[in-house]
């Protein structure tokens, strides 16, 4: 990996154990989804109406931490795949981003392809 094909997001560290935080990249917004050591980023915007997916910042999960929900319309969503299982978008997923962990430090590989 070069610098110039990823961006340092955030040490592991800054990052619930157990949680979510959410990143401007230009005009884009994406969120880190953190269960202990496992790591998975998305888009932040719903498949359904493409509005946000959070509805206070770095919030992206339901009531019992176990699913991303959609605070427009209740949409659940894997946090391994992104699968919506619930709500009025089944079977469609949210848009993966890829990150790397290397040191317990965070990158977003290929960040170019989320700039506008």
């Amino acid at each position: 990996m070069t610098r110039t094909s990823a961006m340092f997001l955030c040490h592991l560290e800054e990052l619930p154990e157990y949680g979510t935080r959410g990143f401007a990249i230009g005009q884009q917004e994406i969120f880190v989804i953190r269960q202990a050591t496992q790591i998975w980023a998305y888009m932040n915007r719903c498949p359904h109406t493409g509005v946000t997916l959070n509805w206070v910042p770095d919030q992206f999960l339901d009531w019992e931490g176990r699913y991303v929900q959609c605070a427009t319309h209740g949409a659940l969503f894997r946090f391994e795949d992104g699968l919506c299982l619930a709500g009025p978008c089944p079977g469609t997923h949210l848009e993966p981003v890829p990150l790397s962990l290397i040191g317990g430090e965070i990158y977003l590989t290929n960040p170019g392809k989320i700039r506008s």
